[in-house]
């Protein structure tokens, strides 16, 4: 696939989207909106890519929409701007709705719609010297968009300060308030990841999709008789199909299940 704004790598199971706008902090704008979403939607299909990674060129991870994109659409016609807006929530809603484990790769600073991105995965590992902000009250804005993310990410009582203060937020700071699962030293950061990719490729993919689905769909309800069945129809499903049946004989027999490669295989 040819982009202008990212950069799509894929080995070893693993695929690695570059934002690529580094003069620009790897800024928003409409075609990189639409290329990211293009690359979701492909990579949503493809069942030999088993985790992808997040990640910026340059200095930042990302630093959210371009100013004067935004300043433009902000003088169209409302049903032009919200037919623009709207596509930045559904690539935004691409991201979180992978079937992929995904993986932010945060190195500086991810502002805006950047924290957005890295909230939108489901996990963040970050090094050291990343900054993160939702910066938008300071440009006469509200974070829109990346707030269903930001907010499950963090929840509603630190974003009631961090939307309306706009605050940097340290990496250190940024996990402890649950938005970075990980900080490491620069240097370190690809290492870091690696480890987790490592762990991932030990799981199924259909598991791990339904594990992802299963987040989704408990996370904010009530523990009640009807959020019990469907956790017993969610797990009498996975009972029944093959990789479940692949993973447990290989399991009781003391063998590898089919999906994870041996280092021959690799």
């Amino acid at each position: 696939m040819d982009f202008q704004y990212i950069q799509l790598e894929i080995a070893e199971q693993t695929a690695t989207i570059w934002l690529n706008r580094p003069e620009v902090h790897n800024a928003f704008n409409p075609v990189l909106i639409e290329e990211l979403q293009s690359c979701f939607d492909a990579l949503n299909q493809n069942n030999q890519v088993r985790v992808v990674i997040l990640a910026g060129r340059g200095k930042s991870f990302s630093a959210g929409a371009d100013l004067n994109w935004m300043k433009a659409q902000g003088e169209a016609e409302l049903a032009e701007n919200e037919a623009d807006a709207l596509k930045l929530a559904q690539m935004l809603n691409a991201l979180a709705t992978l079937k992929q484990p995904t993986i932010a790769r945060v190195h500086g600073a991810a502002l805006g719609g950047g924290m957005g991105l890295a909230s939108a995965c489901d996990m963040c590992i970050a090094s050291s010297e990343a900054k993160f902000a939702t910066s938008e009250v300071r440009l006469g804005l509200a974070p829109s968009t990346i707030s269903p993310y930001v907010i499950r990410a963090i929840g509603a009582r630190q974003a009631s300060r961090y939307f309306l203060t706009a605050e940097r937020i340290s990496a250190k700071h940024a996990r402890d308030i649950g938005l970075v699962h990980e900080v490491t030293e620069p240097e370190q950061l690809d290492q870091k990841i690696q480890d987790i990719i490592d762990a991932l490729l030990l799981g199924g993919a259909a598991a791990q999709t339904a594990s992802k689905q299963l987040i989704a769909m408990v996370a904010t309800e009530q523990v009640n008789a009807e959020l019990l069945q469907s956790t017993a129809k969610h797990i009498a499903h996975l009972r029944q199909g093959a990789e479940a049946k692949d993973g447990l004989n290989a399991f009781l027999n003391k063998q590898s299940p089919s999906w994870v490669k041996t280092t021959s295989e690799q």
